[in-house]
């Protein structure tokens, strides 16, 4: 591996195992790299595990540097849910001289392994790390979505040094700017300014509610489906559920309800790259935050395992295909349900030959709701944001 060089060695967590070959777990399975073993090897990997040892960058000043190995205490002792599967863990990437170094090991790490087709499970440190997660898409030249669970839009101010409270605002307008959607989910009004909102709006960008997205879970699935990168704010789950995060609060996501969102993002063929961010091991009673991280990386494990390979990018044969007829501006909108796992999407019509840069992102993945909406002759909001971005 090219990258090796930033990658420091971990001990094998102490789980039991019971010997049963029938029911093993996935510490029984995960190739891990050791000093006794060195690095696994990438090939036939799939998934990677990477811990990120940096939190320097942390709005809170709270220390969440050595939580990947805690959760891997955790996750190491769930049982598997099938024998065939192929994960690494790469052990961790140790705090460089600066936090710029540390970044510059994070996007090499994670691009290797995307030009591999190996998904890396990123476990932080803080969510500034997103930032360098998106370099190395930058360094592919692939232009991607962004989607985060987040009870805020981490957006900051141009006069604020840079944080895992303003890296949003980072990734916006950096250059070259290869960045296409943002999608946030679960924010909380009274931790967001109106006017970042209205930012939000006006940047055609897509931000959920909290409580949008728990009366409507299936809601969620399109978002999710639509990203290349996963960010997860610990955070935006409720303090009964996660307390040992680096700014718990009352409110949020209850931990089934995260797994279930994770299990989407495992799910979507779209997703490349999925990271946990935000645990604060000193603050986390009896390890229960760093537990539920365990079981919602299991949750992404597993719905990555169920992957239906049914995006319509190229083949649209085995689709129902479905023309809507809207008025006033828009003549029709063309849906597709995929007869694999009965997910739908829409579809943008290329406006102009220069946008074929973005043809990853003509098919907006969406529910039946749309479709519904739609056939009222109101035009889908995921649909009209896309179009007009492309108009």
């Amino acid at each position: 591996m090219d990258s090796s060089i930033y990658l420091t060695p971990v001990s094998i967590p102490d789980f039991k195992s019971d010997g049963n070959m029938q029911r093993r777990r996935l510490g029984d399975i995960i190739k891990t790299h050791t000093f006794d073993d060195g690095i696994p090897s990438l090939d036939g990997a799939r998934l990677a595990i990477l811990g990120i040892n940096e939190s320097r960058n942390s709005f809170s000043n709270l220390p969440c540097s050595n939580a990947a190995d805690i959760v891997r205490k955790h996750l190491y002792a769930l049982f598997s849910f099938s024998h065939n599967i192929n994960i690494i863990d790469l052990g961790n990437i140790s705090q460089g001289e600066t936090v710029d170094d540390t970044y510059f090991a994070v996007r090499n790490v994670i691009a290797e392994l995307i030009d591999n087709r190996i998904t890396p499970i990123i476990i932080g440190g803080s969510q500034d790390l997103t930032y360098a997660n998106y370099l190395a898409y930058e360094k592919q030249g692939k232009i991607i979505n962004l989607a985060t669970i987040d009870s805020s839009f981490d957006l900051g101010t141009s006069e604020e040094v840079f944080d895992s409270k303003s890296y949003i605002s980072k990734i916006i307008l950096h250059q070259p700017n290869y960045l296409f959607n943002f999608t946030n989910i679960g924010y909380q009004s009274y931790f967001v300014d109106y006017e970042a909102v209205n930012l939000m709006r006006k940047l055609l960008f897509d931000t959920y509610r909290l409580g949008f997205i728990r009366s409507n879970m299936e809601e969620a699935e399109p978002l999710v489906r639509n990203a290349d990168i996963v960010s997860f704010d610990l955070t935006s789950i409720r303090q009964s559920d996660a307390p040992g995060t680096t700014g718990p609060t009352p409110n949020g996501f209850y931990g089934e309800e995260a797994c279930q969102i994770c299990r989407y993002a495992g799910m979507s063929d779209k997703v490349s790259s999925i990271g946990f961010y935000e645990l604060c091991p000193e603050k986390d009673l009896n390890e229960q935050t760093a537990h539920l991280t365990a079981e919602m990386i299991w949750y992404f494990i597993e719905g990555f395992y169920n992957r239906k390979g049914d995006h319509p990018h190229k083949n649209k044969t085995d689709y129902m295909k479905y023309n809507v007829q809207i008025d006033n501006q828009v003549d029709e909108i063309v849906f597709y349900k995929s007869q694999k796992s009965g997910r739908w999407w829409m579809e943008v019509p290329l406006t102009k030959p220069e946008f074929a840069k973005y043809q990853r992102h003509f098919m907006v993945p969406c529910s039946y709701r749309d479709y519904e909406n739609a056939s009222k002759r109101d035009i889908p909001d995921r649909w009209w944001q896309v179009y007009q971005k492309l108009m």
